[in-house]
């Protein structure tokens, strides 16, 4: 497991890409990626079905701002994709999480990870496991929906940040390798 220090908590209030208040526009621009399209959020996700396009992966934990979703974006997420269930506490990047996302980017239909604790610090393992050519779309507070496109330097970003977080990267990321 890795656990996010304190002293990287900043690191995440800049978005990693371009930043959408517009679920169509997004999806605009992510289609021309051509590859899957990873969410991670409950709204992010909810979003992006309302504009009727499921994510080939969602993660969600059923809350947004530390709180409960209201019913109607639950019943948008509860939708008709696999389902794999993982414990992932605050603030870490468990090993059940990496295993999951490897899983569900190798699934055939749209796969739902629903995570029993908080799905925030998903992203980056998600930017390091999807291939190039992906989408990841997660969400920024109060701003909108932030989308990285999967390139060999969002790659190395994803990867840069990760290696400072505590316990063992290396096993980390060949779990997702």
């Amino acid at each position: 497991m890795l656990r996010l220090p304190a002293d990287l908590r900043g690191a995440f209030k800049d978005p990693l890409g371009r930043v959408y208040t517009d679920p169509v526009d997004l999806l605009r621009d992510a289609d021309q990626t051509e590859g899957p399209i990873i969410a991670v959020g409950d709204v992010v996700t909810f979003h992006l079905r309302q504009a009727e396009r499921d994510p080939d992966v969602a993660v969600i934990d059923g809350k947004t701002k530390r709180e409960a979703v209201d019913e109607a974006v639950s019943e948008v997420l509860d939708g008709d994709a696999d389902r794999i269930e993982v414990e992932n506490p605050p603030a870490t990047i468990s090993e059940a999480l990496l295993d999951a996302l490897v899983s569900a980017l190798a699934a055939d239909d749209p796969t739902v990870i629903f995570v029993d604790g908080e799905e925030d610090l998903a992203t980056l393992p998600a930017i390091v496991a999807a291939p190039v050519g992906a989408s990841i779309v997660y969400g920024q507070p109060n701003e909108g929906m932030v989308h990285v496109p999967v390139d060999e330097e969002t790659k190395a970003e994803a990867r840069e940040l990760l290696s400072k977080f505590e316990g063992d990267v290396d096993a980390a990321l060949a779990r997702l390798d």
